[in-house]
């Protein structure tokens, strides 16, 4: 089979403007919720695509820790190759793809800095080999190999044996805020729907249909 011969043919939902809530927080809890009920695995897992200032883009897989009305929020290393884009250019886009429901949510917003208590109680809810990661590693930086990694870990788990493993001032939480969130419902023949809800003036949110 050649790649242009793969296909899947998509009939499990529909997805209609009198259907979807008024604010896309609202619409994104319905979904969320009933991609949690389908034991979707790693239903967290979104792909964040950023994009340096002269308009390079890169993307990658992060794990959402959180979403409120305020946006949705991921953590990282803030001398990061994503924090270096995020920097220069504070937009991003996240991307769901939940296969198992014939969905997609595409979230296009600004990103700030989650407060530090924030990102600290994060932090001291992770696993102890977590929190040693985010000192050891130098993340998105060249390292000579998979033994120099392990030697940091070892060289932090020895420099915090007295428990006090704080989190290092270079890790930390991203809000992306949206203006733009697109809801795509995978229907027969391509004919996909898709709605479209853009932030105006005011804080109201215009809701559209878009070809697919």
């Amino acid at each position: 089979m050649s790649i242009a011969d793969i296909r899947k043919e998509y009939a499990m939902h529909a997805l209609s403007e009198a259907d979807v809530q008024a604010n896309p927080l609202q619409q994104f809890s319905i979904w969320w919720n009933e991609a949690l009920q389908a034991e979707i695995e790693e239903v967290n897992a979104v792909t964040l695509a950023t994009a340096s200032a002269d308009g390079l883009p890169t993307a990658r897989t992060v794990l959402l820790k959180g979403y409120d009305e305020r946006g949705f929020v991921f953590y990282t290393n803030y001398n990061s190759q994503k924090a270096a884009q995020l920097e220069e250019n504070p937009r991003a886009t996240l991307l769901f793809f939940w296969k198992e429901l014939e969905r997609q949510v595409r979230i296009t917003g600004l990103v700030e800095k989650t407060s530090a208590e924030e990102s600290d109680a994060y932090y001291h809810s992770r696993p102890e080999g977590s929190r040693l990661g985010a000192w050891a590693s130098p993340q998105s930086s060249t390292i000579e190999s998979r033994e120099w990694l392990e030697n940091k870990v070892s060289e932090m788990e020895k420099a915090f044996t007295n428990g006090n493993l704080n989190r290092p001032p270079h890790w930390g939480g991203y809000r992306v805020k949206p203006v733009i969130v697109e809801f795509w419902q995978g229907r027969p023949s391509r004919l996909h729907d898709r709605i479209q809800y853009s932030i105006q003036t005011g804080g109201n949110w215009k809701i559209e249909r878009l070809a697919p």
